[in-house]
Formats: C-alpha cells, structure tokens, sequence
C-alpha cells in the first residue's frame, strides 16, 4: 500500500475526531474553564435550586441557588445569575424550598469502633433490663455454641442506674462467651464463659488505672472498668481487616445522614486497648479507603500520645494533608474513666460509693512527660511549618481529673514556652470552682460532647457535682446573658 495514501487517510480520520470534539460545546468550555486566565466561565456539572441556602456570607446570608462543579462550589446566587453556568450535561435538581447549609463538623468521634458496633448486637436504645436480657438470649440462638457475642452501647442509666451483671444473662448464653460495652467504652459486661475464657477469676487482681468489680462477698459481678478491659482483648477474637474496612464505609454513611461531613477520629483508642489499633486502622483502612477512592468524609485523626514519635516520623515525611480527605491532627492520653461507669476522678467521693472518688488512668509525672515532649516535638516538624505543631487533647470527665489537666498544660506552657499550642481537653465534663477560668486564661480548648447531658439523670453524683458541669455553667452563663439583653448560641452534635 502507498505510504502517502496511508498518511492522508491518518491525517483525515484525525482532524475529523478533533471537528467532532471542537464542535462539542460542552468539551470546549470544559477544556477552556481549566485554563488559567480565560474570560469564560466555568460550566457546572450540578444546579440546585428553589432552595434557602445559608451561606455564612453577611453581604448574602441567604440564596436560593448554587452551581457546582466536580465537588466544589461555583457559585450562590440566584438562579438567572447561575444560567450561564449550564450546559446540555449540567443537572438540575429542584430542592422545593428545602434549607441547605455547610456540614457540620464532629469534634470527638471513634469511626471505626462505632461501625463495627453497628454491625454486632445493639443496645444503645434498650431501656428495660428484661429487654437488655431478650436482646442477647436473641443474639446467643442466632450463633454458633462456642462464638463470641459482641456488640453494647448500653446505658444503664436508661432503666433506672442498675448496673448489669453476668447473672443478667449467664442462663441465657451457657454456650458463648459474652462481652457487650457501655456507651461510653469505659466499662463492659462479661458473663461468665467469658471470664472464663479469658482467666479471670476472684484471685485476679485490680491492674493500674482499672477495676474488677466485685460484690461485697468479693464474687465478680462481670463488669470490667476502663484498664481491667485489656483482661478480655486477648481472648477476643481479632477484627478482620475486611471488618474494619467495611465499618468505616458503614459508620461514614450514617454519618453522612446526620449532616456531618468532617469528623475529629479518636480510633480505637480506649484504657487498655492497643495502641497499634489506631496505627494499624490508619495505614489498612484509611489509607486504603483514599486511594481506592472510598473516602466519602473528611477525617482529622488523632493518635495515642505513647506513639507522638510515630506521628512525627509521619508528618515529617508527607506533612499533615495526606489528602483533600484525611488530614493528622495529633495526640491523645486518658486523665480518667467516666461518669457512667463511676471512674470520673472527683474530689469528693461518689454519693453511692463513699469510698470511690474514680480512677487516675495514668500518674502525673508520666502524663507531663509525654505532654512535654509530645508539644516539643511539634516544633521538630519539617514538612508544612505553617501546620507546625500537631494538637495534644487530654480526656478528663471528672473535676480532679480537669484540675489536674490543667496543671499539667500549665507545667507545659512554662518549660515550653508560649504560643498558640491550643490544648485540648476532651469532655471537660465536671470543674471545680475556677477551673472554668483557667481555659480562657490559657488558651485551652473545652472540647465538650452533647451526651453530657444524658448524665444528668444519673444518681451516682451530687447536685453540687452537677452544677459543677461544663455544660452547666455555659448554661447559667447564657441566662444571665439573656437577662442582660445578649445571647449565646449552644450547639450540641450526635456523639458517634
């Protein structure tokens, strides 16, 4: 065959490929809206109108409409402003007056750990002891003799403050060990196959920063609090990878469902958990849901403050946004228990346990250590000096717990210098009196969590303890406010 005629079909066939495209309006104005300087305007792949669309804007608070393009917003407006953005393969969707606002951010969540929760048995609604009983026998006929039944979310407080024990449900469970946890993941209930299986017994002893609980006959009652879990994690049957993996896409749908787009991850990090669960998860299932494109939420994760090392190393060689979905945010210790579970560390005693002002999960000397160096080497990141210094956040509940937080953040400040560290205490549930000042004085952060207020009804604290809550006095704070004239806004989102 003629070289030259093999040459001329080639060229023909190739500019009548490119006049097809060139004559593609929507191709041209996509190739034009990527390049720099061009006078056009970007087309959008979406337009939602008929809407009430809040955005944060004073000089338009509100629009009914706004164009979007590869998930990124064009602009708000009214709908005629946003018709030069259509084209024949822009969607349009009609929200018939619906509100729209930004998503909402979740400051203290434990993704994964709430997704697997979410697929073992439930009992964050059960409100009766019998129910919490026929919840489990129901659980135990649907597995196999000998398989662990796993699952909580329990509240006590629901059916009246009674603590559940293994006699609850050891008739209804002969065959298969039982471990179901509290809402808060600071205590859990075993029945007895299950102390069994993982040794524990009347001779066992009390580790540091956790209890067995007991009778006053000394017999177990089949509750383990905060670092008296790691008992039981041995025996546990390990999460598989595809577990996890599949709780994270399970957990960041409903997430999604309650409006929040952006989640502060606290992992899998509780007294006497692992600290390579959060390592592992990061590096097996975040990681893998960014790059295999599984990231439908962005993520702020938080890692234990024994491994602030690790996250340097991290930070160091890919810098703090891993991605427009994960980004690393810092370091966490435990302080003390929690209120449910009756090791919040108090001043005063418990009002039904005389003898029981909670539980110091770690002495002081060792937290002010970490928290020294954990802050310093803040200042030893390479990558992103804008981003310098990863954040410490600190769980205290109870007002001993708070008091000494803040002594230990205060000890920091004065070995490490000044600067605009913004400390973290999470809960900051219960303060004593000045406490509250103390934040403002040093620039902490009160991260507190809604659920607080579900404590309310409990009667293992006094009124004056109650009083003594965050929440509480942001409250008399805001009547007093109110009684001035002024207002002051409360916002309170669904702890995961």
């Amino acid at each position: 065959m003629n070289l030259s005629i093999v040459i001329s079909a080639s060229a023909a066939l190739l500019l009548s490929i490119l006049s097809l495209r060139l004559l593609d309006a929507y191709y041209w104005s996509s190739i034009r809206s990527l390049l720099p300087f061009t006078r056009s305007s970007p087309v959008a792949d979406l337009i939602v109108w008929n809407g009430t669309i809040y955005t944060s804007d004073a000089s338009l608070l509100f629009a009914d409409s706004m164009a979007i393009r590869s998930g990124r917003v064009l602009r708000v407006g009214s709908y005629s402003s946003l018709k030069e953005l259509v084209h024949s393969g822009t969607k349009q969707l009609d929200l018939g007056g619906k509100v729209v606002v930004s998503g909402f951010i979740d400051s203290h969540v434990h993704m994964i750990f709430g997704g697997l929760q979410m697929g073992r048995v439930e009992l964050r609604a059960v409100n009766r002891k019998e129910e919490f009983v026929r919840t489990i026998e129901e659980a135990a006929r649907n597995s196999k003799s000998g398989s662990w039944i796993l699952g909580g979310g329990w509240n006590n407080d629901l059916w009246g403050g009674e603590l559940p024990v293994a006699s609850w449900i050891d008739e209804v469970t002969p065959a298969n060990p039982v471990w179901v946890t509290r809402m808060d993941g600071h205590m859990g209930l075993a029945n007895s196959v299950a102390l069994e299986v993982a040794g524990v017994s009347k001779l066992s002893k009390d580790p540091k920063g956790g209890t067995i609980a007991r009778t006053a006959d000394g017999e177990l009652t089949g509750l383990l609090i905060d670092s008296a879990m790691k008992l039981f994690l041995g025996s546990i049957p390990e999460v598989s990878l595809n577990e996890r993996r599949e709780a994270l896409v399970r957990a960041s749908k409903y997430v999604l469902t309650k409006g929040v787009t952006t989640v502060v991850d606290f992992g899998r990090y509780y007294p006497g958990a692992p600290v390579e669960f959060s390592w592992q998860d990061f590096s097996d299932v975040y990681q893998w849901a960014d790059s295999s494109g599984r990231m439908i939420m962005r993520v702020c994760l938080f890692f234990p403050m024994e491994t602030w090392q690790l996250l340097l190393d991290q930070i160091n060689k890919f810098g703090r946004v891993l991605s427009q979905w994960i980004y690393l945010g810092g370091v966490k210790a435990f302080a003390d228990g929690s209120l449910g579970s009756s090791s919040a560390l108090f001043h005063e005693p418990y009002v039904n346990e005389p003898h029981n002002r909670g539980l110091q999960l770690i002495e002081h000397e060792r937290l002010l250590n970490m928290t020294v160096a954990s802050d310093k080497s803040g200042l030893q990141v390479i990558a992103q000096p804008l981003f310098c210094c990863f954040q410490v956040a600190i769980h205290a509940i109870g007002d001993k717990a708070n008091d000494l937080v803040l002594d230990v953040y205060q000890s920091v400040t004065s070995i490490n210098g000044v600067r605009d560290r913004r400390f973290r205490i999470e809960h900051a549930q219960h303060l004593a009196m000045g406490a509250a000042a103390r934040f403002s004085q040093h620039g902490i952060i009160a991260s507190v969590q809604h659920f607080v207020v579900k404590h309310f009804t409990c009667d293992a604290f006094s009124w004056m303890q109650l009083m003594t809550t965050y929440l509480m006095m942001l409250i008399l704070h805001q009547r007093s406010l109110e009684r001035k004239g002024l207002t002051l806004d409360l916002t309170y989102f669904n702890h995961f």
